[in-house]
């Protein structure tokens, strides 16, 4: 089945891939690479553009999935999935996106697949900058994911969480992580970071 095939949105947006992320899907297809468990896709180029473009796909090719269209032809479902679930391995092989992770967590979370959720999590501590991880927590409505990136934050470093507690976007986040640091993981060090910055916020509240 060509792409075209797959519905309006699916073709606009396989368009509008640059021709190397269409080399990276083809590759990474299991129908045009039979051994791609065995053929990593770390040997193609990726950058942050291509994390757009791949999760722009994804989306488009899930809402197609959902069209009464694809509900009555179970072979372009199949490739529909097919192409849905090679977007989401380059993506776990490659991102380190908070919007990615949400999309992918929500994802698994809907289709209440929790085994892949674990995989995330796993993904989230060992590939995600303390502030991806923060931003995690930031973008998403559900308590699932944020509860995730909680846990992830808390056991990372106190000075990794640190310097997310000078940025207004993550202060309340970074505290939190520290809170259950401090008493879930019973860190003095997490304690005694934790007292200062609550000190430095009363201070400026009384200075106000």
């Amino acid at each position: 089945m060509m792409i075209k095939d797959f519905g309006g949105r699916v073709a606009t947006v396989w368009e509008g891939l640059r021709p190397m992320t269409k080399k990276m899907l083809a590759g990474a297809l299991p129908m045009s690479n039979p051994n791609h468990a065995t053929s990593p896709t770390q040997k193609y180029y990726y950058d942050a553009h291509a994390d757009w473009e791949l999760s722009r796909l994804l989306s488009a090719v899930d809402d197609q999935a959902k069209s009464p269209d694809a509900r009555k032809n179970p072979e372009q479902l199949a490739e529909l999935s097919e192409l849905a679930d090679t977007c989401i391995r380059v993506l776990e092989d490659q991102t380190g996106s908070a919007e990615v992770f949400n999309q992918l967590a929500e994802r698994a979370l809907k289709q209440h697949d929790y085994n892949k959720l674990d995989k995330l999590a796993d993904l989230l501590q060992s590939r995600f900058s303390a502030g991806e991880i923060a931003e995690v927590v930031r973008q998403t409505e559900y308590p699932q994911i944020r509860a995730i990136a909680y846990e992830t934050l808390a056991l990372l470093p106190v000075q990794a969480i640190v310097p997310l507690l000078d940025d207004p976007l993550y202060a309340d986040i970074a505290a939190g992580a520290l809170e259950q640091k401090a008493f879930e993981y019973d860190s003095e060090e997490a304690r005694d970071i934790l007292e200062q910055f609550e000190n430095s916020i009363g201070g400026e509240l009384k200075g106000e």
